[in-house]
């Protein structure tokens, strides 16, 4: 298995160190702190631990309260709210130096029929008609390592040049090697991957680069709903917009499919946005 994927999902096997208590690390560090979809991932991982497995999570709501630090470990929190017979209900908590640099609540809900409609799938070049993210910014970042995740963006704007367009972005993911048949594995690297490319659709309209030194990117909170089952080791195609930014903040939002078209999860995510020093 590629190495950056095998160490992610070791990170995710946390360790029991009390009743609904759990310790997990940073895969890698991303800048001097931990990536947030990496606290995603584990806050999945730790409450899963916590319900039966005819229980699946449909929704997560959660707020990056600190910056965590790469080099120490995080402790996870679970706490019960409410076990019912259709739902679920837990929060967690992360911590490092005794204060929260994370919290969630999670909704887990056993499987049943309904009504049924979804969102068209757009129309855009399929993953293989495109290079992947890692090829097309290596030269900005010859030194970053590889991912466990590989993203290939559908029109994807000239770092060096960037224009000012519609606040849209389309994005196609996937694992970087086979995984198990587990769900709530799949669920973790989604949760992993929802975190990467929504906030900077934020920057389109103003012909802004990520590269930006003076750009101050940060998650605020994110949020992700679950409606179907699906593979991230196979492509998905994360579909992202970005209806606001006022006041240093911006308000993206985004849909998730599988290759058969079919709407699988949605998120939504506002993060901190905006020039330093102004």
């Amino acid at each position: 298995m590629q190495k950056a994927l095998a160490e992610l999902l070791e990170c995710n096997q946390l360790e029991e160190i009390d009743i609904n208590l759990y310790t997990g690390r940073a895969a890698h560090n991303s800048g001097g702190r931990i990536y947030g979809g990496q606290v995603l991932a584990q806050a999945l991982s730790a409450a899963g631990r916590t319900v039966p497995a005819e229980f699946t999570l449909h929704s997560m709501h959660a707020y990056f309260l600190r910056m965590g630090d790469p080099d120490r470990q995080v402790v996870y929190d679970v706490e019960a709210i409410r076990d019912g017979r259709s739902f679920m209900t837990r929060r967690v908590v992360a911590k490092q130096y005794g204060k929260a640099i994370f919290s969630a609540m999670l909704s887990y809900q056993v499987e049943e029929e309904g009504f049924e409609h979804a969102h068209t799938v757009p129309d855009v070049p399929p993953p293989e008609s495109l290079i992947s993210d890692d090829e097309r910014l290596k030269r900005y970042f010859p030194n970053g390592g590889s991912w466990p995740i590989e993203f290939r963006k559908v029109n994807p704007q000239d770092p060096e040049n960037p224009q000012p367009k519609e606040a849209v972005s389309y994005s196609w993911f996937k694992a970087t090697d086979k995984l198990g048949d587990e769900l709530a594995t799949h669920q973790q690297l989604l949760a992993y991957a929802s975190d990467n490319p929504i906030l900077i659709t934020a920057l389109n309209p103003h012909g802004v680069s990520f590269l930006n030194p003076e750009l101050a990117t940060i998650s605020l909170d994110h949020a992700l709903w679950f409606y179907r089952p699906f593979r991230v080791d196979d492509w998905l195609l994360y579909e992202t917009h970005s209806d606001v930014a006022a006041n240093g903040r911006a308000w993206c939002r985004g849909r998730i499919y599988n290759r058969k078209g079919e709407l699988v999860a949605a998120a939504a995510q506002e993060g901190l946005l905006r020039l330093k020093n102004r």
